[in-house]
């Protein structure tokens, strides 16, 4: 019989900080830092809109494949039993968007863009809690106004994301492991990474390229 294991939104959060600084600073011959990743893109192509939707689509390509895992190695990491390639997958995805965000001219090192890359990656609704808040980003939104999210709504966003990303390895935070024994169901695995990813990608270029947090999409 597998085993379950409990996962907190505390977990969550502290995976999601640990990845994200590693995002930032990069890790020694496995992941360059998030600039150099993302000028890697912008030197290839004439305008930062093409050289991001490459990289978007480089990415939900290597989130179906299993260099995923190997690539990444032991780097990325959650203090409870989540099989490396989730916690892999995951930091892929995160990734993505914090690139996203820098090629749009957003602040990776404010506490506001930082809140938007987790809440793009769990799929979490941000219109609604920043109109609550008195905050009408409608449609289209300045980074400005952006910045201008005071910490307290920032707050309430994370605490979506942590129950978000709990519900997505299983109810009541805990995650089956019996879901993801190694060889079962690979090839189905895979696919629905890739369009998970596929998901995430257009959600990034949206809310940080055109600056869109409508919910209807």
């Amino acid at each position: 019989m597998v085993s379950k294991a409990i996962v907190s939104q505390q977990d969550i959060m502290n995976f999601l900080d640990d990845s994200y600084k590693k995002i930032l600073n990069g890790v020694p011959m496995i992941s360059k830092p998030i600039d150099s990743f993302a000028d890697d893109y912008l030197s290839k192509y004439d305008s930062k809109e093409k050289a991001c939707k490459e990289m978007l689509n480089k990415q939900m390509i290597k989130c179906t494949t299993s260099g995923v895992v190997s690539g990444l190695g032991g780097i990325i990491t959650l203090p409870v039993a989540v099989p490396a390639n989730i916690a892999n997958v995951l930091y892929v995805q995160m990734r993505m968007i914090a690139c996203c965000a820098y090629m749009a001219g957003y602040d990776l090192k404010s506490d506001q863009t930082q809140t938007l890359v987790y809440a793009c990656l769990a799929g979490v609704a941000v219109n609604q809690i920043l109109k609550k808040a008195g905050i009408k980003l409608g449609e289209k939104v300045a980074i400005k106004m952006v910045e201008k999210i005071p910490g307290k709504v920032l707050i309430s966003i994370n605490k979506k994301i942590g129950f978000r990303l709990i519900t997505k390895f299983g109810n009541t935070g805990i995650v089956n492991l019996g879901k993801l024994v190694p060889g079962v169901g690979a090839v189905v695995g895979g696919g629905l990474d890739y369009l998970e990813t596929k998901i995430i990608a257009e959600r990034a270029y949206k809310w940080f390229f055109e600056n869109n947090f409508d919910e209807k999409k």
